[in-house]
Formats: C-alpha cells, sequence, structure tokens
C-alpha cells in the first residue's frame, strides 16, 4: 500500500485518514494539520521523508502567478526544501486541469448556470486558472485578492487590472509571514463577517474555502461554492446560511473533500513519476483514468 501525507499549517481538527483505491492500488492517505506552525511541519517531512510516496504541501502555496508569471513564497521554500528524498507537491497541477476542468464543466455536464453570471474570485493569484477558465465559460468576474488576502476595501475586475496589482504589491507580500496573508491554525474557525457587498454581488463564490470562509456572513441564500477542503460540518454550515450548491472540485472520500495538493500528491504516487515530469496532458490522463471527479451537493 501507498501512502500519501498532506502536511498543512491549518488546523489539526480537520485531520483525517483514509484508504482508497486507485487503477487497482490501495492508497493510504493522510492529512495532518500543524496548527499554523512551520517548525512543527518542517520536523514532520524531516521524519516521514524516505517513508512515503509523496507529500501534499497544505495552507500555502509554493508561488502565487498572473499570467505566466510567478512569485515564490518565501515561507513555501522553506518548508519545501526539506524533503530530500520524497517529492513535495501544493496542487499547482490541479489548479490548472481538474480545476479548469470542472469550471468548464460546471454548465454543459451539472446544469449550474455559468454565462452571464457574476463570479466572485476569492484570490486570483492564487487560482489564476479559476479566473481564465470562469471568463471562458462566459461569467463576469470579481476579483477580491485585495478585500481576502490583505483585507482592504477595493475590488480588481479584469486579468489585467490583477497584473498591474501583482507585479506591484506580489514581490514584497511573497516574503511576508504566511500567517500574514492566509489563515492558518485556529484561525480558520473564526470568520469575521466583512466585504458583505461582495459576497452578495456574486452568484458563484469560488476559490480555496478558508478565504471563502474568512469573512463570510450570515446569508448566502441562493449563492453557489465552488471550493475544496470541506467537511461534514462546513457543509452543515452552508446549509443553515442557504447556500443552493457546493460543488467541490476535488472528490469526496469518506464525508470529507481533500485538498488539490493531496490529490496531487495521489497522482504523483499513481504515476511513479516525479512531479517535474508531469505535463497537463499527463495529469488529465490520470484524472481521466482514476476516474477523479467533482463532487456535486445540492443543500437547499
Amino acid at each position: 500500500m501507498k501512502r500519501v501525507v498532506s502536511i498543512s499549517l491549518g488546523s489539526s481538527a480537520r485531520d483525517k485518514k483514509v484508504e482508497a483505491e486507485f487503477l487497482g492500488e490501495r492508497f493510504l492517505i493522510e492529512r495532518v494539520g500543524t496548527d499554523g506552525s512551520i517548525d512543527k511541519a518542517k520536523q514532520l517531512l524531516a521524519e516521514l521523508d524516505g517513508e512515503v510516496a509523496c507529500f501534499g504541501m497544505g495552507g500555502i502555496d509554493f508561488y502565487v502567478r498572473s499570467g505566466t508569471k510567478k512569485w515564490w513564497l518565501k515561507d513555501a521554500l522553506r518548508i519545501a526544501s526539506v524533503p530530500k528524498k520524497t517529492p513535495i507537491v501544493d496542487g499547482g497541477g490541479v489548479k490548472d486541469t481538474l480545476e479548469r476542468k470542472v469550471i468548464l464543466d460546471l454548465e454543459p455536464v451539472y446544469g449550474i448556470p455559468v454565462r452571464g453570471r457574476n463570479v466572485l474570485v476569492v484570490s486570483g493569484v492564487a487560482r489564476y486558472s479559476h479566473a481564465e477558465a470562469f471568463l471562458e465559460a462566459g461569467a463576469k468576474i470579481m476579483l477580491g485578492d485585495l478585500m481576502f488576502v490583505l483585507e482592504l476595501p477595493f475590488k480588481v475586475w479584469t486579468l489585467r487590472g490583477l497584473s498591474i496589482l501583482a507585479h506591484l504589491i506580489a514581490p514584497l507580500a511573497t516574503q511576508m509571514p504566511i500567517s500574514m496573508l492566509y489563515p492558518t491554525g485556529e484561525s480558520q474557525h473564526k470568520p469575521k463577517p466583512k466585504f458583505r457587498d461582495a459576497y452578495d454581488w456574486a452568484h458563484i463564490i469560488a476559490g480555496d474555502y478558508h478565504f471563502i470562509h474568512r469573512f463570510i456572513p450570515e446569508r448566502l441564500d441562493g449563492k453557489v461554492i465552488l471550493t475544496n477542503t470541506t467537511t461534514d460540518s462546513d457543509l452543515r454550515e452552508l446549509k443553515e446560511k442557504g447556500v443552493a450548491y457546493v460543488v467541490t472540485t476535488t472528490p469526496e472520500m469518506d464525508g470529507r473533500s481533500f485538498a488539490t495538493n493531496v490529490i496531487e500528491a495521489l497522482l504523483v504516487a499513481i504515476s511513479g513519476k516525479g512531479p517535474n515530469e508531469l505535463t497537463p496532458a499527463d495529469y488529465y490522463d490520470l484524472i481521466e483514468r482514476a476516474n477523479i471527479k467533482p463532487t456535486v451537493t445540492r443543500l437547499n
């Protein structure tokens, strides 16, 4: 049995361990949260290096991007440099393939209207492929990077605007501690309602669940949430808020949808190749053969 482990800066309360079979092979899939501690994440990676098939790195991305330009996060490089034997991935390959396909399939395959709809992408630099895919599908987008990352009350309406913003801010922001940019540890459980007009404007709210939840309002009647890493308690909360549909871009396993870094680590383990050897075409092929599909849940 191959073992895949995601070491996350997120809350340990969201930890999960499941066994699953893909392409006739059994996998043990684990998510271990460090409650925001980079030192603990590094310690776990060092201890498990060479003992598992692939690591996922959760709660932080290797880089943010706008178009083809990438800015690497200082804290991410500190973590990713620890394992010397076991490959480590952050989910970027899945974001640019599986998640893109899910968005383009929302209307024709799952019957969820996208063309002409308003879509709030909570962070375009974290999920640039989201913004591209929604525009390709005919939606109007709002990019919430200044609001959801920096807590500034300004909206971005175009990819060009995002590019200008990223070139100005990303070189400095990526050197900041991740805790200043993204909810980690216990802060993931303590939303502070804010930017209600952005939530109200959107028919679809898309992106990392912890960003979506960071300022979540009391009501989200009729909204569609496109995200991942949801638990049963998350779904109960969203149902109580009136959300119509939750689409998790990664499949549900034992009542839990795992993060993109977990699914990418799984795909790397299935392939038997190194992450740098896999092309988008390889990911699409693995996703198809392993029958990895999104989970579409109607709540109200």
